[in-house]
């Protein structure tokens, strides 16, 4: 289901079964904490936890360069409303060179320090569950940071009850929750080609330029990728490229702000993770 889709062609029976699986399994949990970036997976994985727990589960959000300031106010408007406890902590992936340098593997580090932090938490609370808001259709993309959370302990309630993404985006709007169309919101760091170093203010120009974008009335889906040499690839959702067309100047004249030299626009619109492309190594065939 895509988000804004008010029809999911899901099993809602199987959906509330699922629901009350995972109410049971959070509920058989000493405490918990739940990596919490904002997002709708992360969302929903924490106000469960705290409907199941109470006080005993934690929602911890990890404050780095790489979210977005947006996200950031956004998990604790959420937490607020909710009655969640919440903790923000910071976490220093751009001193790791691994991650700085931007390879295909980059996500790995970042959960990495994200996984040691929560540790840190859990060895000073008492909390001895680390979840973190992976989904079933997660387990299909390329997602290094997986093996991170799995190898530091890190679990997955949300496919342990074999919950997908739009089970959960439905279960979400019967919540109430307002997270449950949320465009998905990557981190900044994959609006940058493989390659192109994670800096701090490498970050700030793509978040500025994004949200630069949508000051100009750019709904949905919006997404600058960095293709290094101070080019940016603009990936909106279909439907919005002849407005992206219509307000070509100001567009220009923001991401020049931003400090990019040349702007382009993908014609093939928003693809989740479309950096990914150069890792199948797919061409097209030459024509004689």
């Amino acid at each position: 289901m895509a988000a804004g889709d008010r029809s999911p062609d899901i099993d809602q029976k199987a959906a509330r079964h699922k629901l009350a699986s995972l109410h049971r399994l959070l509920a058989g949990m000493e405490g918990a904490l739940v990596a919490f970036s904002g997002g709708a997976d992360s969302a929903f994985l924490a106000f469960m936890a705290h409907q199941a727990l109470g006080d005993r589960a934690c929602a911890v959000t990890a404050d780095s360069p790489s979210l977005a300031r947006a996200e950031l106010r956004g998990a604790g408007e959420f937490a607020r409303q909710f009655g969640l406890r919440h903790r923000v902590v910071a976490t220093g992936e751009l001193d790791d060179e691994r991650y700085v340098r931007n390879a295909h593997d980059r996500c790995y580090f970042c959960k990495d320090a994200l996984m040691r932090a929560l540790q840190a938490i859990s060895a000073a609370t008492g909390a001895r569950e680390i979840l973190v808001g992976v989904n079933l259709d997660d387990l299909d993309d390329h997602r290094p940071g997986q093996r991170a959370v799995k190898q530091l302990g890190g679990r997955w309630p949300l496919v342990e009850v074999g919950l997908a993404k739009a089970e959960i985006r439905w279960l979400s709007r019967e919540l109430g929750l307002p997270t449950w169309d949320k465009p998905a919101a990557a981190c900044l760091s994959s609006r940058l080609a493989y390659g192109v170093p994670v800096t701090a203010e490498a970050l700030r120009r793509v978040e500025q330029a994004e949200d630069d974008l949508r000051a100009l009335g750019l709904g949905g889906q919006v997404r600058v990728r960095d293709q290094g040499g101070d080019l940016a690839r603009i990936e909106t959702d279909p439907d919005t490229l002849q407005a992206v067309l219509d307000n070509r100047p100001a567009i220009v004249a923001a991401l020049r702000a931003s400090g990019f030299l040349y702007v382009t626009l993908d014609l093939e619109g928003y693809r989740q993770g479309s950096h990914n492309a150069v890792l199948l190594q797919v061409r097209p065939r030459s024509r004689s």
